[in-house]
């Protein structure tokens, strides 16, 4: 399996190409700098969660899809291991795990997402529509939503918009481990 540096760098080069943009145009669509754009192109930056997510905002497509290639479809059982398949963002305060990527004929993306102790992030709001869902599998946290930060436990879930200035932390001593659900309700 690709690293995600290699696969994010050959997805960004191929997006680009797609639609024909230059640095400079994806820069202006995604909000990412072009230094940093031709770094991710290059292989020599492992880019945040935050950069991952103006990233597949910019170019409208999942984040799932920035990670690892889009699955082929399956119309039989699909197994997939957590442990196999999890990778660190630049940020190092999260581990994420594509658990199923995005596939249109679905509209969302299922993430396994670790936070570890004392990680905080506000994340800028996705596209128009998109709706999170978070469950806590273990430990437990805080999301932003709506400038109220709600603390949420194992076995509770929160849903709310990406659309909107959102957050997460874990202010706990032990890591949060949770199921996202992230339903992209535009994508073809």
């Amino acid at each position: 399996m690709q690293n995600l540096k290699e696969h994010l760098s050959n997805t960004l080069k191929s997006l680009r190409k797609e639609r024909s943009w230059s640095l400079d145009t994806a820069a202006a669509q995604t909000g990412v700098s072009k230094a940093m754009l031709g770094q991710i192109e290059r292989g020599e930056s492992s880019p945040t969660t935050a950069v991952l997510w103006k990233l597949a905002t910019g170019f409208k497509v999942s984040v799932s899809s920035l990670m690892e290639p889009l699955p082929e479809i399956a119309l039989d059982t699909v197994i997939r291991d957590a442990e196999v398949i999890r990778n660190i963002p630049g940020d190092k305060g999260m581990a994420v795990a594509p658990l199923f990527p995005f596939e249109p004929r679905f509209g969302f993306d299922l993430m396994e997402l670790t936070f570890l102790p004392g990680y905080e992030r506000v994340s800028e709001p996705h596209e128009p529509g998109v709706i999170e869902h978070i469950t806590v599998m273990s430990g437990k946290m805080e999301i932003l939503t709506d400038d109220v930060w709600h603390p949420i436990e194992k076995g509770q879930t929160i849903r709310f918009r990406g659309d909107r200035p959102h957050g997460y932390r874990n202010r706990g001593g032990e890591k949060a481990v949770t199921l996202s659900v992230i339903h992209y309700p535009h994508r073809a």
